[in-house]
């Protein structure tokens, strides 16, 4: 864990332990309304883990993946995909939570996948999709959601033209890094897009891809990349992907 001179406080929050939370909306509805990292243990999770808890918009949501500065390396390979990295401290600190967490957290019910981003012209975006899970490990972790709405367009079940779901639709993809691989394609994708992903041949959306500054230029689209928004050539400012129960209630009094 590093902490950055830039002022960020510790956002990390002490509930005392007192009963254990499965999720952040949980944790909302318990009264806490706060966002920062709190400890959490999904049913089936053998442990507990720190996640950020966005309760903005509604609150509840538990942050799995967040990219804002390209202070943290996301071109790793399988086991810290597994387990989680990053800064699990600092408001704003860039952090995958591991892909068994979010197995542990999205198997508990049928979860709603937020994704917000941001460009560095200011403008920001969003897309949702319904009935989003991640597998386990013996099925590599594999990714499955349902309908998308928002203002990004659908990149991530390539819902933006019918011709392209055989290459562009990530749903039903194991995870894939570059010691990892498997995905549909003759290559590696995530040793050529530098990422771990949900690749398929290979993509339209790279959300873990190298942090560069707007438009780049590269062997292969290997940004932070949301085609329907920006194309493949411009990687985004800030990437926060984050999952609550379908269910869930803000008890707004």
């Amino acid at each position: 864990m590093q902490y950055s001179d830039r002022g960020d406080e510790n956002s990390v929050i002490d509930l005392g332990g007192k009963r254990q939370y499965s999720d952040c909306a949980e944790i909302y509805s318990d009264g806490h309304k706060r966002s920062g990292f709190y400890k959490m243990k999904p049913i089936q999770s053998p442990n507990e883990f720190l996640a950020f808890c966005d309760m903005s918009e509604g609150g509840g949501w538990t942050v799995f993946q967040r990219r804002s500065d390209g202070s943290q390396n996301f071109n790793r390979g399988w086991t810290d995909y597994e387990e989680g990295f990053g800064n699990f401290v600092l408001t704003n600190g860039e952090y995958w939570l591991g892909n068994k967490n979010l197995h542990y957290l999205t198997n508990q019910g049928n979860y709603t996948l937020r994704i917000d981003l941001s460009d560095f012209e200011g403008e920001r975006r969003y897309a949702q999709y319904t009935r989003f899970g991640v597998a386990d490990e013996e099925h590599s972790y594999q990714m499955s959601c349902g309908e998308y709405s928002g203002t990004a367009g659908d990149s991530l079940t390539g819902g933006f033209h019918p011709e392209v779901k055989w290459w562009a639709d990530h749903r039903g993809m194991k995870f894939s890094t570059r010691d990892r691989d498997n995905d549909n394609y003759e290559g590696n994708c995530a040793e050529e897009e530098k990422a771990g992903w949900w690749f398929n041949r290979c993509h339209s959306a790279n959300l873990n891809g190298l942090y560069y500054k707007g438009p780049y230029t590269a062997k292969t689209d290997n940004g932070i990349v949301w085609y329907t928004w920006h194309g493949w050539w411009y990687s985004l400012k800030s990437v926060v992907m984050k999952v609550r129960p379908a269910h869930f209630e803000p008890n707004i009094v």
